[in-house]
């Protein structure tokens, strides 16, 4: 299992590769309402990885899907290797999708599709 420390529902390509859904206790560590000290980004890291963790003890998992706030992501890296979590990072194919419309305009839209996972660099 992978857990998932991102604010989004996994996608159906990514509940195949095992990521759990999200939560909005990882949500709520995710969000910041002000700027952020180095205290505060750290204090997050750590709690986003006990409850990866925490996962872990109950499901034997060893890895988390992680995405978010890049000033926090170096620091949850960290925190998670410290906790023998691997971090890793979500990679997606890019697709644009034109549909004109009956007024004969276009739309445009990018759909995003999960592909595989790339690890955190060490």
């Amino acid at each position: 299992m992978i857990v998932n420390l991102t604010q989004h529902q996994p996608t159906p390509e990514q509940v195949a590769a095992g990521v759990s859904p999200a939560s909005a206790e990882v949500s709520a560590l995710l969000n910041f309402t002000d700027i952020p000290g180095e205290g505060d980004i750290s204090e997050r890291a750590r709690a986003l990885a006990k409850l990866a963790n925490r996962s872990r003890t109950t499901c034997g998992q060893m890895s988390a899907m992680i995405g978010g706030a890049p000033y926090l992501m170096a620091s949850l890296e960290r925190e998670l290797r410290r906790l023998a979590i691997t971090p890793l990072y979500s990679f997606t194919a890019r697709e644009s999708v034109e549909v004109v419309q009956p007024d004969g305009s276009v739309r445009k839209t990018a759909i995003f599709r999960h592909v595989g996972f790339v690890e955190a660099a060490q």
